[in-house]
């Protein structure tokens, strides 16, 4: 599932072709996906000026005067900006005709991304309860402790809890927590303030450089320009099972924890 980044990557991407521009007409070739394509879209859309593109954890918001729309990209969705004449392929779902001549074309094999509708004023349940933005000022080591006091589950389980911090999926936590040197078993209440400190610390920089290197190329994500991540080529621990850890030597090991594959080096991390 594409994480933070991919995401991140795609609203970067987006941004410069869709702000501004208003959506002409909404064709929706397939409206089953995880949810049906919200009615609204149809409605509140056309004749609307796209006024920003915000990504909130995993979900873009695409905003316009009425509402925003609601968009997640699943396991293996897509979101390109194409010229109209574009020919549409099985798996192209959903295409947003903008006055540009262009199409924003949602491809989803899989069918387990979104389309929603959050109008203006409101927050989408799918929103509410979620926990501060990773690279935010609201999130930092304090906030870790403080919420982990008393956790017994693994603090890999822990920093994936979205009302904690939101984003941080699996690819990022087993990376966050080797580069913290924390073993992703560990109890969340066993682990100090400083540590949790450096583990904030190490979440925002990972982060930040994989939105750099275009996210993670894992399975079915591309960017919307068609060009792969590159981050995948500098991980330290996931699916890194059995090769040599980078720092010590020693076999990356693998175990599922909270029936998520977890990779990490028993030597460096403790």
């Amino acid at each position: 599932m594409p994480e933070l980044p991919e995401v991140e990557t795609t609203r970067r991407g987006l941004a410069p072709h869709l702000v501004g521009r208003t959506v002409v007409a909404l064709e929706v070739r397939q409206a089953q996906l995880r949810w049906p394509v919200a009615r609204e879209l149809g409605t509140q859309l056309p004749g609307r000026r796209i006024e920003a593109i915000e990504r909130r954890a995993k979900y873009l918001l695409v905003h316009t005067e009425p509402g925003s729309a609601l968009l997640h990209l699943g396991m293996s969705g897509s979101l390109r900006v194409l010229p109209a004449t574009t020919p549409v392929g099985a798996h192209d779902h959903v295409d947003w005709h903008l006055d540009s001549g262009q199409v924003l074309r949602y491809t989803d094999p899989r069918r387990f991304g979104c389309q929603l509708w959050q109008a203006r004023g409101e927050v989408h349940p799918l929103l509410a309860g979620l926990g501060p933005e990773p690279l935010s000022d609201a999130f930092d080591g304090g906030r870790l402790w403080a919420l982990s006091r008393g956790r017994r589950s693994a603090v890999k389980t822990f920093l994936m809890d979205q009302a904690v911090v939101v984003g941080v999926g699996n690819i990022y936590a087993s990376e966050a927590l080797f580069a913290a040197g924390i073993h992703p078993a560990r109890a969340a209440g066993a682990i100090s303030r400083e540590r949790y400190e450096r583990l904030a610390a190490e979440v925002r920089r990972i982060l930040a450089y994989a939105i750099t290197r275009g996210g993670t190329t894992l399975r079915d994500f591309i960017s919307p320009d068609g060009v792969p991540g590159y981050f995948e080529q500098e991980l330290f621990a996931y699916g890194r099972a059995g090769a040599p850890c980078r720092v010590c030597g020693a076999p990356i090991r693998s175990v599922v924890i909270g029936q998520r594959s977890t990779f990490y080096c028993a030597r460096c991390q403790r």
